[in-house]
């Protein structure tokens, strides 16, 4: 975000000031242990074509990255309310959201600094001199855009897909306002959460009287750092999540499970696909006083190695039918993995992450859960009927909460000189 300068002067030197501009933030630590100049330059040149590059992920496509990308460390995700009610004010907010998105996937700032110090400057620049970080960031429109309070808000009304709209009221649900709807999304992932949130935090400046912050959720999973083999991702319970996912280089499956076909609905949307959202409360005191036995038989797979009960590898296909010597079935009827499994015709694209805000003032423990992302092709057929079994026999809601829910669309890619959204707005 933060350019590479150096300049020479007549004698082919270069000053310390400069020198510093070249090294940037992550150089100065180079400096100091270099043995000279040209060690500075070439560790700093290296570091940079090495890793630069390699965290890149382009912002410009057929489909939105951050939904088949490969997960990142760390999300921002908000929804926003829009308080302009003029459809120009949106094509020209998604617009400057498309350029200003494309220049952050690159590790750019959104706007130069501007000569005048008297002036804001058009990036707020705490991402400056960081990577780009394989940093995402994914557009959707909630049903609530184009209907709201039964008015045709910006003349979108017959553009609206049947599947876009609020989920169902699941048993056990304890919905809060706080938490759930809005008429747009932006879900920001990256590897370093303070990329992520000069996102989102840019991406809302850029909205300032067209749209408003409705609630807003960073979350997280292990580093790539932390977990080297990269191994599937544990919950706040300590159980493997999202073992079972379509496989996003399969361009049958993902077509299949993941992105909105033509003929699907309104056609502005093919290419793109449907985001189920939910804020899931766990209560990691209640489960922390649960012997390891009784935890297994609640996801239905052992702890240690995610692999299914009764079975011996994380991936191997599910065995529901393997009993135990007593004829009971090895993964419990009640089990999560059972339930979400079904009949194994409805899949979805997990994207989950961790989060933790501190203390729950209501209860005094930990506010911390699972906010739950998921993309799929058609959430009546994927979603909603996975959700009704779990909550009405999962063993598991003894120890969560929903808390908020929330539905989009997420828009197709776009390709440089379009814009997000043009299929929905033109």
């Amino acid at each position: 975000m933060a350019k590479n300068e150096s300049n020479s002067d007549s004698q082919g030197t270069i000053s310390r000031r400069d020198m510093l501009k070249t090294a940037g933030v992550g150089g100065i630590g180079v400096l100091i242990g270099a043995s000279g100049l040209g060690g500075l330059m070439s560790i700093t040149e290296s570091k940079a074509s090495s890793t630069g590059a390699k965290e890149v992920v382009s912002y410009y496509g057929k489909h939105q990255a951050g939904i088949t990308t490969k997960t990142q460390n760390n999300v921002y995700f908000i929804a926003l309310d829009v308080t302009t009610s003029k459809k120009e004010d949106l094509v020209k907010l998604f617009k400057e959201w498309t350029l200003a998105a494309a220049l952050m996937s690159e590790g750019k700032p959104v706007g130069e600094l501007s000569s005048n110090e008297f002036l804001p400057p058009k990036d707020t620049g705490e991402a400056a001199g960081l990577s780009a970080s394989n940093l995402t960031i994914t557009f959707g429109v909630g049903p609530s855009l184009f209907v709201k309070d039964n008015q045709d808000r910006f003349g979108l009304k017959q553009k609206q897909p049947k599947e876009l709209a609020d989920l169902p009221k699941f048993p056990l649900d304890a919905l809060e306002e706080e938490w759930s709807g809005g008429d747009l999304c932006i879900q920001a992932c990256a590897d370093d959460l303070q990329v992520a949130f000069h996102a989102v935090r840019n991406l809302i400046r850029i909205a300032r009287g067209k749209a408003i912050l409705k609630w807003a959720q960073p979350g997280f999973q292990r580093t790539k750092h932390a977990d080297a083999k990269e191994g599937t991702p544990r919950n706040l319970f300590g159980f493997k999540d999202g073992t079972v996912n379509p496989d996003v280089k399969n361009e049958n499956q993902v077509n299949e499970q993941v992105w909105v076909q033509p003929g699907d609905g309104p056609n502005w949307l093919a290419g793109g696909s449907y985001l189920v959202v939910r804020r899931i409360q766990m209560f990691i005191e209640v489960w922390d006083r649960t012997n390891l036995k009784e935890q297994e038989a609640t996801f239905g797979r052992y702890r240690d190695s995610g692999a299914a009960l009764g079975q011996k590898d994380e991936f191997e296909k599910l065995d529901l039918k393997h009993k135990h010597a007593n004829g009971s079935y090895s993964i419990p009827g009640d089990s999560h993995t059972r339930l979400s499994h079904g009949n194994g015709s409805e899949q979805i694209l997990r994207r989950a992450f961790s989060y933790s805000n501190g203390m729950d003032p209501k209860t005094g423990s930990f506010d911390a859960g699972l906010l739950f992302l998921c993309f799929q092709r058609t959430p009546s057929k994927q979603f909603i009927p996975i959700q009704k079994r779990l909550s009405e026999m999962d063993k598991l809601n003894e120890y969560t909460s929903h808390r908020g829910s929330a539905m989009f669309a997420c828009l197709p890619g776009t390709k440089q000189g379009g814009f997000i959204g043009e299929t929905l707005f033109n």
